[in-house]
């Protein structure tokens, strides 16, 4: 069962949907990926509960994509998880820092500390996006989801601040009711060969025991508009049905 489908306009001054295969030196697809998209519509309405998953339907760009290269410093070390957080708060581990930077007095060693990365980013971008929430369970109340939804988009709501890949990326948003408020997509054909869909089976719920699972579809921009495949399509490729060399 599905809801209706809505539209925002995003736009930012900076996005990153990085390329998996380039995850070290970061380069960016030219456009928003269906996850980076799903994850704007998931800051504003969703929940764990709910029993939906936002179906990406299109993507539109309103401005050319235009790329720009970032040298930032980051941490090596990674947060550690939620469970080690709770015990720091509640005093039953010493908290441990996450080093920006030392040197081998202090810290014993030069390999903590801070890095130097590349990124090729885009910059001030601008698309408009179409979504549904697709159900996994059936349910009777799309309708009450939906006018949550516009309620809470109208009124620039959401439940952290949406980010275009990065969330050093913020992107702002505007709920789209009518044709009448929208702007001519910008005429662009492009063949963007294999991108990243997901990172996790859409199908299953997204909780704490969810595993990440990879899957693809071919992209193509035919004047500015990339069709999104849903994901039970065969043009969605899942990591175990794509062949390898």
């Amino acid at each position: 069962m599905r809801g209706k489908t809505h539209c925002l306009e995003v736009w930012g001054d900076f996005a990153c949907f990085t390329r998996p295969e380039m995850k070290v030196e970061r380069f960016s697809y030219p456009v928003i990926t269906p996850s980076a998209a799903r994850g704007i519509f998931d800051a504003i309405y969703w929940k764990r509960s709910y029993g939906f998953y936002w179906q990406i339907e299109k993507v539109e760009i309103l401005k050319p994509p235009r790329y720009i290269a970032l040298r930032r410093n980051e941490v090596k070390d990674k947060a550690p998880p939620e469970s080690t957080i709770i015990a720091w708060k509640e005093g039953k581990r010493q908290i441990e820092p996450l080093w920006a930077d030392g040197d081998r007095d202090l810290l014993g060693t030069d390999q903590k500390g801070r890095t130097q990365r590349q990124t090729m980013a885009l910059k001030d971008v601008h698309y408009r996006l179409y979504a549904h929430m697709k159900f996994r369970n059936g349910v009777s109340n799309t309708a009450t989801h939906d006018d949550q939804f516009v309620r809470r988009a109208s009124h620039g709501k959401c439940f952290y601040q949406p980010f275009f890949g990065c969330r050093e990326f913020p992107a702002f948003f505007q709920h789209i009711e009518t044709d009448d408020e929208k702007k001519t997509a910008f005429p662009l054909d492009m063949d963007l060969g294999w991108m990243l869909y997901d990172v996790f089976d859409l199908r299953q719920a997204n909780d704490e025991f969810a595993h990440p699972r990879i899957s693809i579809f071919h992209a193509r921009m035919i004047r500015g508009v990339l069709n999104v495949p849903q994901y039970d399509e065969p043009a969605v490729k899942k990591v175990e049905e794509v062949t390898h060399a």
